[in-house]
């Protein structure tokens, strides 16, 4: 389904949520993040995007809080996320981001991080972006993800999503797992994982989602994608309901082995400096992403460069794009 707009986002008059925690915590946003800067870590995107980036950021995202909840996943969208440099951690995180929650960064733990997730959720009613990270399994009451408790109660990821979801302005399901249950719900699964648009529709959400796949999913992807939530509302969305902007475009169809396809060049083996690597198990042509032009680890590689597209942000991924390599 495709969603060409966003519920508005009002804003309150100098409004300085970050720093409410501070209260219970003793610990600011502001200086947690100052902390957190000093680590090799870094997040942003790369050199594909205008530097006006970041002032068009910091214009709508210090209005804007997010959510980020992790269910079944590895936390490797988050580390792709944090992995990159440019620009700085400090230019996101410190003037851009009203990182509310997020359970692999934040200070505070346990009940007093719960709690503050739903105040947060409670007072900006429609006026938030919930992120999800990790697909949601629903078997077994959903005992098989507990994100926390409060009062001694557990809380799962189906409660999470059950209670956010319909007061968030819009909801980022980061990653494969989250869009379309990824390797948590891989055949021979019992934990019932789903994603995140499918969870929606079978609990009658009616909050707009954005896919935004891969295993793990580009930062630009994630990043680029927020900010056209914010300054222009949902992107134009394919079949899948991933960005049209970054996964519109065919891998084989712009792979820069193309015209060794066209000319019957194949790779007989990954080592092979030259010819296509279809016979090997690569999965270009059935797969749409950006790759090809925006490379990956601050611009310096890509897949294919190394060994084959495995189609990481198509609905089915793993079982659908198994076996990864194909003998030649």
């Amino acid at each position: 389904m495709v969603f060409n707009s966003i519920k508005e986002v009002p804003v309150k008059d100098e409004q300085q949520l970050p720093e409410v925690q501070q209260k219970k915590t003793g610990v600011s946003r502001r200086n947690f993040l100052k902390t957190v800067t000093g680590t090799a870590a870094g997040i942003g995107i790369s050199q594909v995007f205008n530097p006006v980036l970041i002032q068009a950021l910091e214009k709508g995202l210090k209005r804007h809080p997010i959510i980020w909840i992790q269910g079944q996943g590895c936390t490797g969208c988050s580390v792709s996320l944090l992995n990159n440099v440019s620009p700085p951690i400090a230019d996101v995180l410190l003037k851009v981001i009203s990182l509310q929650f997020h359970p692999t960064v934040q200070a505070s733990e346990g009940e007093i991080a719960m709690e503050h997730l739903y105040a947060v959720a409670e007072e900006y009613k429609g006026r938030f972006s919930l992120v999800i990270e990790g697909a949601i399994p629903v078997a077994e009451d959903g005992k098989y993800c507990i994100v926390g408790e409060i009062g001694h109660k557990e809380i799962t990821m189906v409660d999470i999503m059950k209670e956010l979801a319909p007061k968030a302005g819009s909801v980022l399901a980061i990653g494969t797992c989250a869009a379309y249950g990824g390797i948590p719900a891989a055949e021979g699964n019992v934990t019932g994982a789903t994603g995140v648009m499918d969870f929606a529709k079978t609990e009658g959400i009616k909050t707009p989602v954005v896919n935004i796949p891969g295993c793990p999913p580009h930062p630009d992807w994630i990043v680029g994608s927020l900010l056209h939530l914010l300054e222009k509302g949902i992107p134009e969305l394919d079949d899948d309901g991933r960005p049209t902007l970054f996964f519109g475009e065919n891998i084989h169809d712009n792979c820069p082995r193309l015209a060794m396809y066209d000319e019957g060049e194949l790779s007989e083996t990954l080592s092979d400096p030259k010819g296509c690597r279809m016979d090997l198990g690569c999965k270009g042509p059935d797969t749409y992403a950006d790759c090809y032009k925006r490379k990956w680890n601050d611009g310096l590689n890509w897949c294919v460069d190394n060994s084959v597209c495995i189609g990481c942000v198509e609905p089915g991924f793993p079982d659908g794009s198994s076996p990864f390599y194909e003998p030649a």
